[in-house]
């Protein structure tokens, strides 16, 4: 069976996603730190799917390690760690601009899961 027989929404929970693995699902990993707050994004061809509970909410995580744990325990090997708060310092007057999801995951930083 492959991704494709999956019905991917906004938010996969972590057993849809060890199934969807299990049957040939290997989706880019996007780990997000947002001011020491982590959410897990998979990008996939149909669109970014956020891990989510049973019910719908986005899990949070207070670190990379639980996300290692927990991603390479599924069989997935790495991903990027993307930044949400960075754009410029207007405390001293940088001007920025918000990073594009392309440019998030270009420039982030590749981490491993096992």
């Amino acid at each position: 069976m492959s991704a494709h027989a999956y019905d991917l929404k906004d938010h996969i929970t972590l057993k849809q996603l060890a199934d969807a693995v299990a049957h040939g699902f290997s989706p880019m990993v996007e780990i997000e730190s947002m001011d020491g707050i982590y959410t897990v994004r998979l990008h996939h061809g149909e669109g970014v799917s956020a891990l989510s509970d049973a019910t719908g909410r986005t899990r949070t995580f207070l670190g990379t390690g639980e996300i290692r744990d927990l991603l390479g325990g599924l069989g997935l090997t790495h991903g990027v760690l993307t930044w949400a708060d960075q754009c410029g310092d207007e405390m001293i007057g940088v001007p920025g601009h918000a990073l594009t999801p392309d440019e998030m995951l270009a420039y982030g930083t590749r981490i491993a899961f096992r």
